[in-house]
């Protein structure tokens, strides 16, 4: 949450970024005062912000309420691997769901960490599903815990002890139960790129009686290794 006193020290590039990351994935347009709202930002200086943004087609205007630009998911595209790997997750996802019933994430490692690349949500979602693009603490969520079992040594010290790495690593999914932010219960696979590093992970969230099987473990685990056998985690150069 950002104070009262971060708004009398912030960069214009502070102020760009909290008016665009006020906005949510279901949002149908926000108009300046929820958008102030959100960002801890004046509304006077919300409404410069927007309409230069508006300017450089980073955001759109209908009427009095602002939208995301499509200048930004032009953007978006040439970011090359998460691209990538949401193109060939995408129909994986789409049968994991089909298979448990329940919403499927996909998720990789930035520093500590999770973002999560991709949703399918269920119809109708049985928990709280976090949108795309959000940050979840990795030691925290079954996303993050499936990427740290197989980072590099040091990476998860001090905050998921070896034990339950090495469980991770022998049994090919990882859990957590109701670990904020995600509410209810998630089991997530590691996805393995040609180096044996995990770039990535897959997993499913639902309530804890509709998850908490070993056939919905099994189908994470074989969902986590076909993505991996399509070249899911692939590097691109």
């Amino acid at each position: 949450m950002r104070t009262a006193e971060w708004t009398t020290s912030v960069t214009v590039l502070d102020r760009v970024t909290a008016v665009l990351e006020a906005f949510g994935e279901d949002d149908e347009g926000l108009g300046v005062s929820e958008l102030a709202r959100r960002a801890n930002l004046p509304k006077s200086t919300v409404s410069r912000v927007a309409a230069e943004l508006v300017a450089q087609q980073y955001l759109d205007r209908v009427g009095d309420r602002f939208h995301i630009g499509m200048r930004l998911f032009e953007l978006g595209r040439t970011v090359e691997r998460p691209r990538m790997l949401r193109q060939r997750a995408l129909p994986v996802m789409a049968h994991l769901r089909a298979l448990t019933g329940a919403s499927v994430l996909l998720g990789i490692l930035d520093g500590a960490d999770v973002v999560v690349l991709a949703v399918t949500r269920a119809q109708p979602a049985a928990v709280a599903v976090p949108r795309v693009g959000a940050r979840l603490p990795a030691h925290a969520t079954a996303l993050g815990k499936a990427l740290l079992a197989f980072a590099p040594p040091g990476a998860a010290d001090d905050v998921v002890s070896e034990r339950e790495l090495a469980e991770i690593r022998r049994n090919g999914v990882a859990t957590d139960r109701g670990e904020r932010p995600v509410t209810g219960f998630c089991l997530a696979g590691a996805v393995i790129d040609a180096g044996r590093a995990a770039c990535a992970s897959i997993g499913v969230v639902g309530q804890a009686d509709q998850l908490d099987t070993a056939p919905i473990a099994a189908a994470v685990r074989a969902s986590a290794m076909t993505l991996s056998r399509r070249g899911g985690g692939a590097r691109v150069s």
